[in-house]
């Protein structure tokens, strides 16, 4: 016989455990870099992550995508915080190749270009899936008037043409 005290307890044991673990079916991603992956000068929802997150959720992929990007982040600082920015659990990390670089160049700290090999190795090690980010001379054409962060539109573009690579990898 089962008594009351128990049957709580058993029940309150498997709520735990349905919040802790959360849904068995969500992929977790990570998109990290630099300004252009944090959304300076947007707002959050208009960045590419939140924006590329919606297209899949349109797509029936249920998945959470967080932004771990940081204006004016060098790959340097991408590998130094990348364990904590991306936790256990992540399966697909979304890498901005480009503005951690051209950050570091621009303070006079080389092109990083070790640092982004060793960024990804890491990842890899893990068995993280890297997809680059989209980036083409398309873009120059959603620019802010600093010419160097998209626009709202520009990062609806990025996450237009990331989407098929993700919803690839989230199958």
């Amino acid at each position: 016989m089962v008594y009351p005290a128990r049957l709580l307890r058993i029940a309150g044991f498997l709520v735990a455990m349905v919040l802790c673990l959360g849904s068995p079916a969500r992929a977790q991603i990570v998109a990290i870099g630099a300004s252009n992956v944090a959304g300076k000068g947007v707002s959050s929802s208009d960045a590419w992550p939140a924006q590329l997150e919606g297209m899949l959720a349109a797509k029936g992929r249920s998945v959470h995508v967080t932004n771990a990007g940081i204006s004016g982040d060098t790959n340097a600082g991408m590998l130094a915080r990348l364990d904590s920015a991306v936790p256990e659990g992540t399966r697909i990390v979304l890498l901005d190749r480009r503005g951690g670089g051209w950050n570091a160049r621009r303070r006079g700290q080389g092109d990083q270009n070790a640092e982004l090999a060793a960024i990804e190795a890491r990842l890899r090690s893990r068995h993280i899936r890297v997809i680059p980010m989209w980036w083409n001379e398309v873009l120059r054409n959603h620019l802010q008037p600093d010419q160097i962060h998209f626009t709202a539109e520009g990062h609806r573009v990025v996450a237009a043409h990331m989407l098929p690579a993700v919803m690839s990898a989230v199958r």
